[in-house]
């Protein structure tokens, strides 16, 4: 199974929040991502290309497969800090 997700990477919870209030007023995802993320895909606005399940963290790919193309994730935690997920496959 192939997947293709966006996403925001930032260090606190109140972080993501503060961006999830961001994207309800009108920015958009890729905005926030080059502008907030703290990951090196934050340059391509969050574009992590394309991956086969099983390539990222259990709670990462789980949020991702809960969501319909085109659906932004709750706020997810992993190892390497909060992030918010915009599935595009």
């Amino acid at each position: 199974m192939i997947l293709k997700a966006k996403h925001i990477l930032v260090t606190h919870e109140y972080e993501a929040r503060d961006i999830q209030k961001k994207l309800i007023e009108g920015k958009t995802f890729e905005e926030l991502a080059r502008d907030y993320s703290l990951c090196s895909s934050s340059a391509a606005g969050g574009d992590l290309g394309e991956f086969k399940k099983g390539m990222m963290v259990a709670s990462f790919e789980k949020a991702l497969l809960a969501l319909r193309p085109d659906e932004v994730s709750g706020i997810v935690k992993t190892q390497f800090g909060y992030h918010l997920i915009k599935r595009l496959l």
